[in-house]
C-alpha cells in the first residue's frame, strides 16, 4: 500500500487551513495528483483555489482510499456526518484533529472503520513537525505505514504504543512550540536588561534557539554531551547553568511541571 494506492483511490481532505494546506503542499510536491485530491472546506484559501484539486465537490468519491480529518475539534460535530457513509469499509481515516479521542471516530463512522489518530505539531508549517500515530484494531500495519508516509511530508513521524500516550505526546511536543517561543522571548528581554536593543536581543534570542535546536538533532552527541562540551570550567556558560540548572528554581523542575499541567489538562479534557 503505497502512494500510488492514494493516487488510485483518491483521497479525501477534510478542512484544508495551515496545517492541511502545508500537508497537501508536500503530497503535491511529492507527485501526487491533484485531481486525486478532494478538499472539503468552507473558506478555501487563493492558494488552494490554484492547486488543481476539487474543491466542495459534489462528485465525492464513495469509497476514497484516505479520509483525512484537519477540522478543528469544536467543527467535528458537523463535519463528520457527511463522511459517515464511507464507514465500515475499506475506507482508512486519518485524524490530525487535536483532543478527539478514536472513540468518538468510531462513534460517528462505524466501529468497523480503520481509524488512525495522529497528532501534529505547528512546526509542520515549515516542514519540522514531529506528528505521532495510534491506529485503532481495524488500522492494518499497512495503512500504519501509509499514514506515516503521507504525514512525513511535514515531518518526523513517531508511533504510540497506547492511545493514552497522547496526552504526554500534547504536554511535550503538541505544546511544546508555545514553551520554546516564550524562552526566546524571555532570552531577547534578558538580552535587553544587559544593554541590547530589542530588535537584536531578539535576533540573537531566535537565531541561537533555532542553531541550537538544529545542532542537537544533527550532531551525533546527545544534548546533555553537547551541553558540556559548550562548558569550560570557570566560564561564562557555567555562570549561566548554575542559575539555569539550579535544583529548587532552575529549568529541570519547572519544565517537569510545565510538561505535566499541560499532560493533566488534556486528560482532564479527554475525561470530560
Amino acid at each position: 500500500m503505497d502512494m500510488d494506492f492514494v493516487a488510485e483511490k483518491g483521497l479525501v481532505l477534510l478542512g484544508c487551513g495551515k496545517m492541511g494546506s502545508a500537508m497537501l503542499q508536500g503530497w503535491l510536491s511529492d507527485g501526487l495528483p491533484p485531481s486525486s485530491v478532494w478538499v472539503i472546506d468552507p473558506n478555501p484559501s487563493d492558494w488552494l483555489k490554484n492547486t488543481g484539486v476539487q474543491i466542495n465537490a459534489d462528485n465525492l468519491p464513495a469509497a476514497p482510499g484516505i479520509v483525512l480529518i484537519a477540522v478543528k475539534p469544536q467543527m467535528m460535530g458537523e463535519a463528520l456526518p457527511s463522511l459517515k457513509k464511507m464507514g465500515n469499509g475499506v475506507t482508512l481515516f486519518i485524524s490530525v484533529a487535536a483532543g478527539t479521542p478514536i472513540s468518538a471516530f468510531e462513534a460517528a463512522l462505524g466501529s468497523e472503520s480503520p481509524i488512525i489518530r495522529a497528532m501534529p505539531n505547528t512546526p509542520a508549517a515549515v516542514g519540522r513537525g514531529i506528528t505521532s500515530i495510534i491506529g485503532n484494531v481495524h488500522a492494518s500495519s499497512a495503512q500504519l505505514d501509509l499514514a506515516e508516509a503521507l504525514l512525513r511530508a511535514v515531518g518526523q513521524v513517531v508511533r504510540l504504543e497506547s492511545e493514552d500516550q497522547m496526552d504526554a505526546v500534547t504536554g511535550v511536543s503538541g505544546s511544546g512550540p508555545a514553551y520554546v517561543f516564550h524562552m526566546i522571548e524571555c532570552m531577547a528581554k534578558a538580552g535587553e536588561a544587559e544593554g541590547l536593543s530589542p530588535e537584536l536581543a531578539m535576533q540573537l534570542a531566535q537565531a541561537t534557539v533555532a542553531g541550537a535546536g538544529a545542532l542537537a538533532e544533527a550532531a551525533e552527541e546527545t544534548p546533555s554531551e553537547l551541553r558540556v562540551n559548550v562548558t569550560s570550567p570557570n566560564g561564562t556558560t557555567q555562570a549561566g547553568l548554575e542559575v539555569l540548572m539550579d535544583e529548587e528554581n532552575g529549568l529541570p523542575d519547572l519544565i517537569r511541571r510545565t510538561v505535566g499541567a499541560a499532560a493533566n489538562r488534556s486528560r482532564e479534557l479527554r475525561n470530560g
